[in-house]
């Protein structure tokens, strides 16, 4: 007689089905449906150009919820804010509200919310100014003065080059003196003045309650690594993790990670190694790469089914990075089926490539496409000049991205250095800012201004014991009065922005021929201050994810412009056209010149080649001219790109223009 025993199961395996009020089977593809469902312990998704990245994350969160998992306890970093909002806002309206409590956002948004939090454990205040990139290259160029007068004889770097040294040095974790010796070795004998500048650097922000990009994430990773019992907060408040676009993630990122995976590692990033284009950013290729070495016993998923191009593009797409060295193994493929072929292009010059693009715009445009949805991809950025010049004569509208952004500008840099005064008084980089605004005030008056400011003689709400020798005194009074005002009032924050601009407009009339222009920007920022109830919020976002476009782009009317896309490549990562053109597929532009003696740099310049093809949804053409100018030795006969050379007929159809004489 057999004997009954009690054999413990799980859920999962008895004849139970889990009902889910989302058909994921039925919404996804067999690989987004795994990665989707994939319960605990860590995971690594590669998801290739156009495979519906998106949709498996907002899927994931989805599912989650669904399973129990309290919404507020999933936390999803991505790098930009919109990515963010996009993917919550999504997954609300695929599930219900509770998506919306997802703790979502960018590393250094998440890094300034735990940091604010514990504030004082690192010996700041909550309300610590966040500076931007602009702000920190000020004051390090405040503090550069004294170093670079010592060196009459050599050039001392800039504010730009220590900024770029010292924010290389935070995000791949490494030595200054050893990084200026591998990446700008011309500055070895710097080295220690250098080393003393960013040491300065560093005491100036603590002393003034400032943070640059960097330090979030430094400070951030200090405190999970110093403060176990916070630590143990933050891993029980975030139960599980999800990272996109790991390929793009710096080794401080990665390190990060590791202490928020906790114990029981729930981390699931998702990325695609043959993306990987932002090494000089500090990206590390190597954390996608070696990601299942961090974690063990990491599952790995490939998505490899394309929603975006036709079978030729991918094919064509596929045969540039199977000469790849080091990947993970994947082959896109469609069910778009076509007979349009990518084709490559030569032409005997520039003038003559940039003539056949317009020509071929205009056709396109006959084809009823409209300018929206055409792009060119370049390179490098005066890639395009010859070919703007061709555009302006044919009158087709176009937008080159690049150049300054919206949060770059002055005039909307001065308005956020009053409310930021507003926010934190002791603000210095502000401070000197709106000071060297006012007529007659220089350097010594500002840092006579400043040492008040420091040692609590005078603020904004309290100036009687300004030193009234201070040269412009009257308009540093008064100053300090409007400031006050605006300060101590119970207007919100659109209405504060909008008085602190009024003040501001007698010197943008005096200063620039354009103000009018300008205004509407001042008048943009207004209309984005009234999204907000907290000035902390508002500054707090403003730079953490400044808009990144300028005014005329904010604005609905533009929208329904119609225009063709010039940008770079990098500019255009996560972004699809019907029609792509690739120019300048030249080598020595493409891959540039200056990767050729770098195994590294030449793969991460075979990435972007990539990237830029795998933009194109229904045509694509990559073009070279086949004589360039050289300044000293005038037209010399060029190469194409050794990316194509395993590009055969079987995957491309080659071209080469040529001009016939129109019948009359």
């Amino acid at each position: 007689m057999k004997k009954i025993i009690l054999k413990k199961t799980k859920f999962d395996d008895v004849g139970i089905q889990k009902s889910y009020k989302i058909n994921y089977e039925q919404d996804l593809n067999l690989s987004q449906y795994d990665a989707v469902m994939h319960s605990k312990g860590p995971a690594l998704v590669i998801a290739g150009a156009g495979t519906g990245k998106t949709r498996t994350l907002i899927y994931r969160v989805s599912r989650l919820i669904e399973d129990g998992i309290p919404p507020e306890s999933i936390l999803l970093l991505t790098f930009t804010r919109k990515a963010s909002q996009e993917m919550l806002s999504r997954a609300a309206l695929l599930l219900d509200g509770r998506a919306e409590s997802v703790s979502g956002g960018t590393f250094h948004s998440f890094a300034s919310l735990i940091l604010r939090q514990y504030a004082q454990v690192m010996g700041y205040a909550s309300n610590f100014t966040i500076l931007d990139q602009s702000d920190s290259q000020d004051v390090i160029n405040l503090l550069r003065h004294e170093f670079a007068g010592k060196n009459e004889k050599r050039r001392f770097p800039t504010k730009a080059t220590i900024s770029k040294i010292w924010s290389l040095a935070v995000n791949t974790q490494s030595q200054v003196d050893e990084l200026i010796e591998e990446q700008f070795p011309w500055y070895l004998n710097e080295t220690d003045k250098i080393k003393e500048l960013i040491f300065k650097y560093v005491e100036y922000k603590k002393r003034y309650q400032l943070m640059d990009y960097d330090d979030l994430l430094l400070n951030l990773l200090f405190l999970m690594k110093n403060h176990p019992d916070i630590l143990e907060k933050i891993n029980k408040k975030y139960t599980q993790v999800m990272v996109d676009e790991y390929q793009d993630t710096n080794r401080l990122q990665h390190e990060i990670i590791l202490y928020l995976a906790g114990k029981n590692k729930n981390v699931l990033a998702v990325g695609d190694d043959a993306q990987s284009i932002y090494s000089f950013r500090g990206a590390n290729y190597q954390n996608i790469m070696f990601f299942p070495d961090s974690f063990e016993e990491c599952k790995i998923y490939k998505i490899e089914e394309n929603y975006r191009s036709i079978q030729p593009i991918l094919n064509f797409s596929n045969t540039l990075m199977s000469s790849a060295i080091f990947k993970y193994e994947k082959n896109l493929f469609s069910k778009r089926e076509s007979t349009e072929m990518p084709k490559i292009i030569s032409s005997q010059t520039e003038r003559m490539q940039s003539k056949f693009l317009v020509q071929q715009i205009l056709e396109h445009r006959e084809e009823n496409i409209p300018l929206e949805d055409m792009a060119i991809l370049f390179r490098s950025s005066f890639h395009a000049f010859d070919l703007e010049i061709e555009l302006e004569k044919a009158n087709i509208p176009f937008r080159k991205f690049g150049g300054l952004k919206f949060m770059e500008v002055a005039h909307v840099k001065d308005i956020i250095a009053y409310l930021r005064i507003l926010a934190n008084p002791i603000d210095a980089v502000s401070w000197q800012r709106v000071l060297k605004i006012l007529p007659g005030v220089g350097p010594m008056t500002v840092d006579k201004v400043l040492e008040q400011i420091s040692d609590n003689q005078v603020n904004t709400n309290d100036y009687t014991q300004l030193d009234s020798s201070l040269r412009s005194f009257e308009h540093i009074h008064k100053l300090f009065k409007n400031l006050g005002e605006v300060s101590k009032s119970k207007l919100s924050i659109a209405d504060k922005t909008a008085l602190l601009t009024e003040y501001y407009r007698p010197y943008l009339q005096e200063k620039y021929d354009d103000w009018q222009k300008r205004w509407k920007d001042l008048e943009t920022l207004i209309s984005i201050s009234e999204r907000y109830r907290s000035l902390d919020n508002f500054l707090n976002e403003l730079s953490l994810d400044p808009p990144n476009e300028s005014v005329s782009e904010l604005t609905p009317e533009s929208k329904e412009e119609e225009y063709l896309t010039l940008s770079t490549i990098h500019s255009a990562k996560g972004l699809e056209w019907r029609v792509v053109f690739l120019i300048w597929a030249l080598e020595g532009k493409f891959p540039s010149s200056k990767s050729t003696d770098s195994l590294d740099q030449m793969e991460e310049e075979r990435r972007l080649f990539y990237v830029a093809c795998t933009r194109a949804k229904d045509y694509l053409y990559v073009t070279y001219p086949t004589n360039i100018f050289d300044r000293e030795s005038g037209f010399v006969l060029s190469e194409p790109s050794r990316f194509l050379e395993n590009i055969t007929d079987e995957f491309a159809e080659r071209y080469v223009i040529t001009e016939e004489e129109e019948e009359e």
